[in-house]
């Protein structure tokens, strides 16, 4: 059985080509086209019918709406990660997508949002990066209009998934391995945690708050926004008062690592996220690892389910517990 690309090669043209060739895309001469057909006919090739309409112009295209918007300089890393994954399962499913940042969209409200998205044709949303305090965002998601994939936000309906590691259970397992390891029992903890009003920082601060009353720790929290700078801060005013410091990111991690190596004193420290720059920090540290880009993989296509008449729910990615060292980075 001939494939789309057997019908590229014969016809001298991109996979990519015959696939706008088959779903009727206006960017293609006539005479590319014909030549495509041409191939078709001789290969007795039969399209997909499913996937074809799945990256339909009248199917629309998918929006992938990413936050850029915090203090951390691995914004850059999980954001190329995210677009990674989601354009390479997009290219699969022959699904086209749109990258829109939060920041352009900033200041409209949901009828000039759903213009906007409307303008673009697009049918489906896959959202990275959504807090509590986007009220905007969270009442189009809400009006139902748009088949939508959260990613690391726990709302389910009829058009609407959400997808991520299981955020409290992780902070658990990192925390409890790292307490383990260092036979910091019973001891004093220093938890750094996310943002305000953030849906994985919360959850994660549960996690957190679970195993200190399953362990008997006494636990003092400091908020660190996901910034490097301000887990130093903190870690340097309250650092060694306390026998660990967990933080709820990797970037707060470095920053509590350096302020610790600065002030020439040792405690065990923890992160989570798994980014490279992990590894440049000095020294081991204990991490949560999360795919980005599988995760991403697989919000596309759960969104393609959903535009294709799925009813949302809940998808648990697995996590990996993981020491992350120089070594690791220049293997």
């Amino acid at each position: 059985m001939a494939t789309i690309r057997d019908v590229a090669k014969l016809a001298g043209v991109a996979v990519s080509t015959v696939s706008k060739v088959i779903n009727n895309y206006p960017n293609v001469s006539e005479e590319t086209a014909a030549r495509v057909n041409k191939a078709i006919e001789e290969l007795k090739f039969t399209p997909n019918v499913v996937a074809a309409s799945l990256s339909s112009k009248q199917s629309g295209r998918i929006g992938l709406i990413i936050n850029t918007d915090v203090q951390t300089s691995a914004i850059d890393e999980i954001s190329m990660q995210y677009l990674s994954g989601a354009v390479s399962r997009a290219q699969e499913l022959r699904v086209s997508v749109v990258p829109i940042f939060f920041s352009m969209i900033e200041g409209m409200d949901e009828g000039e949002i759903e213009k906007y998205f409307q303008s673009q044709n697009i049918k489906g949303l896959v959202v990275y990066g959504m807090s509590k305090d986007d009220y905007v965002l969270q009442r189009v998601i809400a009006r139902e209009q748009f088949k939508s994939v959260l990613v690391d936000v726990p709302i389910v309906n009829e058009s609407t998934s959400n997808i991520g590691v299981d955020h409290k259970q992780a902070q658990k397992d990192v925390a409890r391995k790292t307490i383990m390891e260092n036979n910091t029992f019973h001891s004093q903890v220093l938890y750094i945690s996310g943002k305000k009003n953030g849906y994985v920082s919360d959850e994660r601060l549960s996690g957190m708050l679970e195993l200190a009353r399953e362990m008997e720790l006494a636990v003092s929290l400091h908020c660190g926004e996901f910034s490097e700078r301000r887990a130093r801060e903190i870690t340097i005013k309250y650092g060694s008062m306390h026998d660990i410091i967990i933080c709820a990111s990797d970037m707060m991690a470095i920053g509590a690592m350096r302020a610790l190596t600065d002030m020439d004193i040792f405690r065990p420290v923890c992160g989570f996220d798994g980014i490279s720059l992990m590894g440049y920090a000095g020294k081991q540290m204990n991490t949560v690892k999360q795919n980005f880009r599988d995760i991403s993989s697989e919000a596309v296509a759960e969104c393609t389910r959903l535009i294709s008449g799925g009813k949302g729910q809940k998808i648990i990615v697995p996590h990996e517990l993981v020491r992350i060292e120089y070594l690791d980075m220049i293997r």
